[in-house]
């Protein structure tokens, strides 16, 4: 496909106070040697199936479930009420977001379905107004460059930058379409995007509020290169029920700010770290550190307050595949009754799905409903949100990934997929499927339409080709239903962006340089 001319559109790089030109990036994602030495397509078209049951509820104060972050509702479930793509000649577009890096990891959709997206790049985070077909960038807003980046660079160390989650990767987008997100100064913002009379787009900033002097923020920059205090960086925030922002950092601070009077509090865990996002119900927040999964509710002044802790096997140290020692997962509230909260731990020999009952007066020799042991032995672990639908939950291994240099050179890891069910009476859990699919380290998701599950694959290649492929999997049985070519060479790696099913069917990943659309053209 021929690349697509690009017309230079003001942004706002401040709150309406400085004006700069997007960057024209109108090249597609190159790719490496070998691409026309693998399959383009695999499998055949699937019928759309749609599976019963009941959406995670919708949260006031987050867009509409489907569009509002990573993990595509406030309950973590990973699914989707539309379409994805159901093999009928797909197609695949991409965008290079920038020179170098350039991922897009949280994809989100506003009211029109532009896509409200971080991009990730080695000069600091760029939010970015997208149009869904073209992939055009409509308006750029360019976030400061986070602390890690800036290490990597002077102590030539790049593992910092791929094991940070902060900086804005866990943003969301709120029931006004403003993306809200905790930048590097360990400030909260909130952005809307308005267009102007003349047709252009730019981001505003609507509200901010400074967490500094509720985190220690002694961070690495270029005028601070080496920093005698503490640096505690923000990694996700999300809104409960009442609209408070609630905000957790990598050193264990659980915090809230009331969007109204501006009102900070906060606790913290001792000696706990907390890498992963969180989930959200009426009934609290829940919230894993790599030590215990709590229930949090908001005190009569904000103040995050635990209702109860349940440790679990956290293991002897990190696995290749995990970001930390501990749970890799947002926990995911599910089930019927919306009555379970799922994780998975980091035993040593076979990581396990855990499923509690979340409510508060649940005796603590009553909470576990079950622990499953998962893959294989001394290879198993996930550093990737569940995907829930009514009493069902599907977990993907990551075993060996690390960063975009672990699978090189035609390589790939043990992989597999399994899906697990909870008991109709809630007296333990089943495993009712397994799959050979090796899905690295991609957030999967199901679209509840058509019941396909879609994961980011690749297989291991004799000829050291790195094919990376859009593998969409049958909810119901686990069979492969089909894979299309997403493009090949570590610009097509993933490194832990999710996969997003746009409200056109269009499947989206982020990438290590951009981003990629596989949609349906029949």
């Amino acid at each position: 496909m021929p690349s697509r001319l690009r017309r230079l559109v003001p942004v706002s790089a401040v709150a309406l106070t400085v004006s700069l030109t997007v960057p024209a990036y109108a090249d597609e994602i190159p790719n490496a040697p070998g691409h026309r030495l693998v399959e383009s397509y695999e499998g055949a078209p699937a019928d759309a199936r749609p599976l019963p049951g009941t959406p995670p509820p919708q949260h006031p104060y987050l867009a509409a479930n489907g569009r509002s972050g990573m993990h595509a509702d406030a309950a973590g479930s990973g699914t989707y009420p539309w379409n994805g793509p159901l093999g009928q000649r797909p197609a695949v577009d991409s965008e290079k977001m920038a020179a170098l890096g350039g991922e897009c990891a949280t994809v989100t959709f506003d009211r029109a379905g532009r896509i409200v997206t971080v991009c990730g790049t080695f000069t600091g985070f760029l939010v970015k107004l997208l149009d869904p077909t073209t992939l055009d960038t409509l308006a750029e807003y360019k976030l400061p460059q986070r602390p890690s980046t800036i290490e990597a660079i002077t102590r030539l160390d790049f593992s910092r930058i791929f094991k940070d989650t902060s900086g804005g990767a866990y943003s969301y987008l709120d029931n006004e379409d403003r993306l809200v997100l905790a930048d590097s100064r360990q400030h909260i913002v909130r952005l809307a995007h308005e267009q102007a009379a003349d047709g252009s787009w730019r981001f505003v900033v609507d509200k901010e509020w400074d967490l500094t002097a509720h985190v220690p923020h002694d961070c690495v920059s270029w005028t601070n290169l080496y920093p005698s205090g503490t640096c505690d960086p923000v990694t996700s925030v999300m809104p409960d029920w009442e609209g408070r922002v609630w905000w957790v950092t990598r050193q264990g601070r659980i915090g809230t700010v009331d969007p109204k009077s501006g009102d900070i509090r906060s606790v913290r865990l001792d000696g706990e770290e907390i890498q992963n996002s969180f989930s959200v119900a009426d009934d609290g927040v829940s919230i894993v550190s790599d030590h215990a999964l709590y229930s949090f509710r908001a005190g009569p002044d904000g103040t995050p307050k635990a209702i109860w802790r349940q440790t679990y096997d956290r293991g002897s140290g990190t696995k290749p595949g995990s970001v930390n020692q501990g749970s890799g997962t947002t926990p995911d509230l599910f089930g019927k009754n919306d009555d379970y909260v799922a994780i998975t731990d980091n035993a040593d020999d076979r990581m396990n799905v855990l499923v509690y009952r979340r409510g508060a007066d649940v005796p603590a020799d009553k909470r576990l409903v079950c622990k499953v042991p998962v893959f294989g032995s001394g290879a198993s672990t996930t550093d990737n949100s569940l995907i829930t639908w009514g009493d069902s939950l599907v977990v993907e291994n990551n075993y060996g990934y690390e960063n975009i240099t672990s699978l090189t050179f035609g390589r790939s890891v043990v992989g597999g997929v399994s899906r697990i069910d909870v008991r109709e009476d809630g007296s333990g859990c089943d495993t009712v499927w397994e799959s050979g699919e090796r899905s690295p380290s991609t957030v999967p998701k199901l679209s509840t339409a058509n019941g396909l599950l879609y994961f980011y694959t690749k297989e291991p290649n004799r000829l050291g080709i790195d094919a990376w492929y859009l593998t969409a999997v049958d909810f119901r049985t686990g069979g492969t239903r089909w894979k299309r070519l997403a493009g090949t060479g570590i610009a097509y790696d993933n490194n832990w962006a999710p996969v997003t099913l746009g409200p056109d069917g269009t499947a989206y990943v982020g990438v290590f340089n951009g981003l990629v659309a596989v949609r349906d053209t029949k």
